[in-house]
C-alpha cells in the first residue's frame, strides 16, 4: 500500500507494504473517510451472499484478507467503529487490538455483539478502523526505590471525579470524627437536657 490517500487527497508519511489475499480480491483497500482521519476503515472480506452473523453476546474473528508489513518501530491498532457501536452494539473485543512490526499474518478483526438483536456481517461491510502510530520499546532498570511524588501510590479515582478536576469535600469516617473531637483543644459538643416539666399535685378527695 503506497501512500494511501485520504479524501483531502495528501499522501501519507508513512508507507506500509500490502498482501491482499485471495478471498479479500475485489475489495477495496483500507482509507481514511476525511482529510483528518486518524483511522482507516477496515473492510470485512466475508463469502459473498454469505453474512457472518452475529448472535447477541457472541464473537467471532473476522476476516480481512489482508497481510501487513509495518515499518519498524510502528504499530497498527484496531479499533472500534463509533457507529456500529452505537446503533447496534457492535465492538472490538480486544480493543485496541495490537499489530506488531514483525506480525505476518492476516489481519483478523475479533468483533463481538453487546447488543439485544443478532448483526449480519456482510462482505465489504466497514468492521473496525485501523490506526497507525510510532511505538518505543523500553529497556527496564530495576532500583531500590523510586523517587517521591505529590501522588505518591494514588490510583483508581484517587484524583477527583468532579469535571473541574477539584477533588471536592471528602466524606468522613467516623474514626477519623471520633479522633477529631477527642483532640486536644478542642470542645466537644454538650447534650442538651429535656426541659424539667413539674410533676401534677394530686387532687384531694372530699
Amino acid at each position: 500500500m503506497k501512500g494511501a490517500k485520504a479524501a483531502g487527497g495528501d499522501c501519507c508519511p508513512v508507507t506500509i507494504a500490502l498482501v491482499r489475499l485471495a478471498h479479500a480480491r475485489g475489495l477495496g483497500l483500507p482509507s481514511y473517510q476525511s482529510h483528518g482521519a486518524a483511522g482507516m476503515d477496515l473492510l470485512a472480506a466475508v463469502p459473498s451472499g454469505t453474512p457472518l452473523r452475529l448472535a447477541p453476546g457472541a464473537r467471532a474473528l473476522v476476516p480481512t484478507g489482508l497481510l501487513l508489513q509495518l515499518p519498524q518501530g510502528f504499530e497498527a491498532q484496531v479499533r472500534p467503529r463509533s457507529g456500529l457501536a452505537l446503533r447496534h452494539g457492535i465492538t472490538v473485543l480486544n480493543s485496541p487490538g495490537t499489530i506488531d512490526s514483525d506480525y505476518r499474518g492476516e489481519l483478523k478483526v475479533l468483533l463481538a455483539n453487546l447488543g439485544t438483536a443478532p448483526f449480519a456481517i456482510a462482505r465489504g461491510e466497514r468492521i473496525a478502523q485501523l490506526v497507525v502510530s510510532r511505538v518505543a520499546q523500553a529497556r527496564l532498570a530495576e532500583v531500590e526505590s523510586l523517587t517521591a511524588t505529590s501522588r505518591g501510590a494514588g490510583g483508581f479515582g484517587s484524583t477527583g471525579s468532579t469535571s473541574l478536576g477539584s477533588e471536592g469535600p471528602r466524606a468522613e469516617s467516623p474514626e477519623s470524627a471520633s479522633r477529631a473531637s477527642e483532640s486536644p483543644g478542642s470542645a466537644r459538643p454538650k447534650t442538651a437536657s429535656a426541659p424539667h416539666r413539674p410533676r401534677p399535685r394530686a387532687r384531694s378527695r372530699t
